[in-house]
């Protein structure tokens, strides 16, 4: 089954996964009620990978432990979790999956808008993430227009400036325990 099968999932309500278990099982899809000329596209989906990886540093993996995790949830959001929480160790030698966020809408622009309130709910210290760059590509409105091509991101080099996050959580939290 593909990785991004959570995006065909929540544009057709058919649990795939599900699906391929019953296929497995020896049921057909005649059994399970499944056609092409049955299946409909309904709206919009985006599925976003959160890693440990820097874009900064052409999407380097970086590893460590996790500082702190909080996850984001709410209406619309699906997670397919990794092993992430806070105190996980990060190797450089496995996948820097943290989490699968999918997040489902009647148009790109409210798929979008739900996927960054998803991102901004997240709280991931003690390594680095992809979670700004996403934030950038989903205000992108080449992206958000469906017009990208494989050179997106050399021709838009914007989605790269990203803020330096503040994390004044923790650094006041390491200041009392100093003090």
């Amino acid at each position: 089954i593909q990785v991004e099968h959570t995006v065909t999932e929540e544009v057709t309500g058919i649990d795939l996964v599900q699906c391929q278990l019953s296929i497995a099982s020896g049921k057909s899809l005649r059994d399970l009620g499944l056609s092409q000329d049955s299946i409909s596209v309904n709206g919009t989906a985006i599925q976003c990978r959160i890693t440990t990886e820097n874009p900064a540093n052409d999407f380097t993996p970086d590893y460590g432990k996790l500082l702190a995790y909080r996850s984001a949830s709410g209406f619309g959001i699906r997670l397919d979790a990794g092993s992430a929480f806070a105190g996980a160790v990060i190797s450089p030698f496995y996948d820097s999956m943290l989490v699968k966020v999918t997040s489902p809408g009647r148009t790109m622009n409210e798929t979008a808008r739900r996927m960054r309130r998803a991102l901004s709910e997240f709280r991931i210290r003690g390594v680095s993430t992809n979670i700004a760059f996403l934030e950038n590509l989903l205000k992108h409105e080449t992206f958000l227009s469906g017009a990208t091509r494989t050179s997106f991101l050399e021709e838009h080099p914007e989605v790269f400036e990203i803020p330096r996050r503040r994390d004044r959580a923790n650094r006041l939290l390491r200041f009392l325990s100093e003090t």
